[in-house]
């Protein structure tokens, strides 16, 4: 039998072959799974989620439909975690770690919403569709919009409470009207850089406005 003299890993420290081996599988499994799901959103997002096939998503994926069932049971599952993905970034552009300025929070946060629904608009619009006929559709896609909602909410309510801030309306009141006007407006956003820029400008003021920053 031949030694296991084992191999470097990625923190310099020795590991055996075998687990080496699980490792580059493990990546390579998590590489296809990150192409399945961005084909199937690029198709869903083309086709909607009806008129999408698994063998519409694995020849997006250019991979064949068993290679598919091997990381998916279905066309739901798939959608579900393309969903999911979706979710998570619409989340994650809300974080902003160290930024507590009202200025420069709002034009932080007003950026980020508006390129995260500029970039996926029409799987946007897919979600938003099956939203009403799928329960575990419509709670995700409820985070994606409570969430944000609900942190605006908050960071005014501790604005207004240091006397920084004086809302024109209730902060959870002004937060959800605030959500669902830039959802409404973000669909339609210019694609050149320079409009664009101007749409975050001006979305920013609305907001400064409506939440009465002082100083």
């Amino acid at each position: 039998m031949m030694p296991d003299h084992g191999v470097e890993s990625a923190s310099g420290k020795n590991q055996p072959a075998w687990a080496a081996a699980r490792q580059r599988r493990a990546g390579e499994e998590h590489r296809m799974r990150t192409v399945l799901l961005e084909a199937a959103a690029r198709a869903f997002a083309r086709s909607g989620y009806g008129g999408t096939s698994i063998g519409a998503i694995a020849a997006e994926a250019e991979v064949s439909r068993p290679a598919f069932y091997a990381y998916f049971a279905s066309k739901r599952e798939v959608f579900l975690e393309v969903v999911a993905a979706l979710r998570d970034e619409f989340l994650a552009a809300h974080e902003f770690p160290g930024i507590d300025d009202p200025y420069e929070l709002g034009r932080a946060a007003t950026r980020a919403f508006l390129a995260a629904h500029a970039a996926n608009a029409a799987l946007l619009t897919v979600v938003d569709h099956e939203a009403e006929g799928d329960e575990e559709v419509r709670a995700m896609r409820d985070e994606m919009r409570r969430r944000p909602a609900r942190r605006m909410a908050h960071y005014v309510e501790r604005l207004v409470a240091e006397g920084r801030a004086d809302p024109v309306a209730d902060p959870e009141l002004l937060a959800g009207v605030m959500n669902a006007t830039f959802t409404r407006f973000a669909r339609e956003l210019p694609d050149d850089a320079g409009a664009f820029e101007q749409k975050v400008e001006e979305f920013t003021a609305i907001y400064l406005r409506l939440i009465g920053v002082r100083g």
